[in-house]
């Protein structure tokens, strides 16, 4: 009986072991996998801030050829002239 017992505590504790070194692995794999979503988010930002540089390049260098592009920018400027009017104050 007590060999028995020391048998299932044996597998117990090899069960554990086990088990500890698969939850070490899934913890390493979820924080490589949390470093690619960071990289990626920046990328994305990146990407973005590129995107509105370049619609505001297109919106200088097409001479008012695109007038969606236009009303655009003179929305923003309109936005800036009444921020600045109102740090006047």
């Amino acid at each position: 009986m007590l060999t028995d017992l020391q048998d299932k505590i044996t597998k117990l504790i090899a069960l554990y072991e086990g088990e500890k070194q698969r939850a070490d692995m899934l913890a390493e794999d979820l924080a490589r996998r949390e470093e690619t979503v960071t990289a990626l988010k920046k990328q994305i930002a990146e990407l973005n801030r590129q995107t509105d540089n370049q619609r505001l390049l297109s919106a200088f260098t097409s001479e008012g050829r695109n007038p969606v592009a236009r009303e655009r920018l003179n929305k923003l400027i309109r936005e800036i002239d009444k921020c600045i009017s109102l740090l006047e104050q």
